[in-house]
């Protein structure tokens, strides 16, 4: 008993001792402490992946060849599992435990005006598809209306002979249902770059052969095609409403009639009510036929022609789509803007991918030429957008001027550290409300935007984005960004960055993550790179189901960085 009433007296006089010296200043730190510990647990998130992911994000064949790398590809389709190769349709009472089809374009629209096929809330929910005109006017198409469209436009070129139908249009509802409609009538597409010179477009009809042009009025430039290449046959002009009460069915003097013209309004209105409301039966269709496209390496060049496979196509659909985590895939709540040309592969390709997961989209014929990502969103609240480097430049460097006080600094600096050290996207806060006035205007909502685009193009000059440019980009958008490598013969994307991967290193240019789904990559040595055991660098080759011919050299050097993604040399 004498020892523990020893220890008890020492107590309160401990005790008695600290609270006979407490004073404000203890007060002051002792709540400072308290704060501190209470804000750190309750700001505290988990980071958005796992950071192992990120340190090795491919996969290297255990084995290589003299004068080539390792192959690598994505995690998620390892060496000995087959890349990915199509959509994986289950047809009406087929087993929901067999392997479903690849599919085709024919697929991809047919899933848009379907629906939702998971069970749940959403089931049978169909996006929609819709026209921006100005900062007010944003028209909505039906899907039972573009379906009318594909099969009577289809059905009229074919009717009329067509066979190898060019696409000469800025992005719009028009150039989607052109590209089914060559799909379900097999046809051969031909999407060529809209606002070229006059003898850009002579040459890209002459060597892709195109006997129908399906164009806008005043930029095909209808009498210098005619009188230079006599192989055009039939012609359908895409007329603004403005200008519809205009004979636009005329025949230049001189062309000898040879040419039959046609509108697509007058198209559609002439034929019944009734007529193209169902697609054509998927029973004995033969497999679409290629889609051409044309590569611009450099402004002033010539264009490299490419003919990719449906699937080619279908594939690298396949892939973009299975890119983005389970829980953020694109879905009937997305809006979906392509800010980028559809005459490229990439941003066509994302393009069908937010049809078949029947999200809205919407098209905006002036939002490529802009580079102006305010422009581009104007009238709507797009959630995920494709843009060009140039406007995300742009954009970056008017939202950096911006930033000219200290508080907006130092804002910046603590959203910066929460999403590359801590692995976070910065969350929305009393403290980070001061830093929304200062945000790009982007989109009629600010604050919906929440996945972005964008792709260098292999050897054409892009301007690069490097990790740093792509952070403060995350933090003004308040949306994360895929980087993605793309080339002439890959339909969308060779390789791209994680959807969670937020790292900043100290780089020029960023790296561009790992293969595909669809690919994978290796390099060849050059000259004056070649790969070692401890380094891997030479030209990029990449090999799968979403490349024209099967392989391709990308005409550019790059190396496997230590975390396995591929980036420039």
């Amino acid at each position: 008993m004498g020892f523990l009433d020893n220890v008890l007296v020492s107590l309160d006089e401990g005790v008695t001792g600290l609270f006979g010296q407490w004073n404000t200043y203890t007060t002051a730190l002792f709540t400072l402490f308290i704060g501190l510990i209470t804000y750190q647990v309750s700001v505290r998130r988990d980071p958005d992946t796992h950071p192992l992911l990120l340190a090795r994000q491919a996969q290297a064949s255990p084995v290589r060849q003299p004068g080539e790398s390792a192959v690598y590809r994505s995690q998620a389709a390892p060496h000995g599992m087959p890349l990915n190769a199509g959509l994986n349709i289950k047809d009406a009472g087929a087993s929901k435990w067999s392997r479903g089809r690849d599919g085709d374009l024919r697929d991809i629209w047919r899933q848009a005006i379907a629906g939702v096929q998971d069970e749940g809330p959403t089931k049978g929910v169909t996006g929609r598809v819709m026209t921006v005109m100005g900062t007010e006017l944003v028209t909505d198409h039906a899907l039972d209306s573009i379906t009318r469209q594909i099969n009577l436009i289809g059905q009229h070129i074919l009717d009329q002979g067509g066979n190898r139908v060019a696409i000469y249009l800025p992005n719009s509802v028009e150039l989607i249902a052109t590209l089914f409609a060559c799909a379900f009538y097999n046809m051969t597409a031909i999407i060529l770059p809209f606002d070229q010179p006059d003898d850009a477009v002579i040459s890209m009809l002459r060597r892709s052969a195109a006997d129908t042009v399906v164009t806008v009025p005043g930029s095909f430039p209808f009498d210098v095609v005619v009188k230079n290449y006599p192989s055009l046959r039939q012609l359908v002009w895409v007329v603004d409403d403005g200008n519809s009460h205009m004979d636009w069915n005329e025949v230049p003097k001189g062309t000898g009639g040879s040419v039959n013209v046609a509108t697509w309004q007058d198209v559609i209105s002439d034929s019944p009510v009734d007529a193209g409301k169902e697609l054509p039966p998927l029973e004995g269709q033969k497999e679409p036929r290629d889609v051409t496209v044309f590569w611009q390496s450099k402004p002033g060049t010539a264009e490299e022609m490419v003919r990719f496979t449906a699937a080619n196509l279908v594939s690298a659909v396949s892939a973009q789509i299975f890119s983005i985590p389970t829980s953020q895939r694109i879905g009937p709540s997305d809006l979906f803007l392509p800010a980028d040309s559809l005459a490229n592969t990439h941003t066509l390709v994302l393009t069908l991918g937010a049809l078949y997961s029947n999200a809205s989209v919407a098209f905006n014929s002036v939002a490529v030429r802009a580079n102006d990502l305010a422009v581009a969103t104007r009238g709507i609240a797009p959630t995920i957008l494709v843009a060009t480097p140039e406007a995300l430049l742009k954009t970056h460097q008017e939202s950096s001027s911006a930033l000219s006080s200290i508080i907006a600094r130092n804002l910046h600096w603590l959203q910066t550290r929460d999403l590359t050290q801590n692995g976070v996207m910065p969350a929305a806060s009393l403290l980070n409300s001061y830093y929304d006035r200062l945000r790009p205007a982007i989109g009629a909502k600010p604050g919906k935007l929440r996945l972005i685009f964008t792709a260098e193009r292999a050897g054409a000059g892009t301007p690069a984005l490097s990790s740093a440019v792509i952070s403060d980009l995350r933090i003004y958008t308040r949306s994360r960004i895929i980087y993605a490598l793309t080339a002439a013969k890959v339909a969308g994307a060779a390789a791209q960055t994680g959807y969670y991967d937020y790292r900043v290193f100290d780089d020029k240019q960023s790296h561009f993550g790992q293969p595909v789904t669809s690919a994978e990559i290796m390099l060849k040595d050059t000259p004056d790179y070649k790969t070692t055991d401890d380094l891997a660098q030479g030209e990029i080759f990449i090999k799968g189901l979403c490349v024209a011919g099967g392989e391709a050299g990308l005409g550019v050097v790059g190396t496997i960085r230590d975390d396995n993604t591929l980036a420039y040399v």
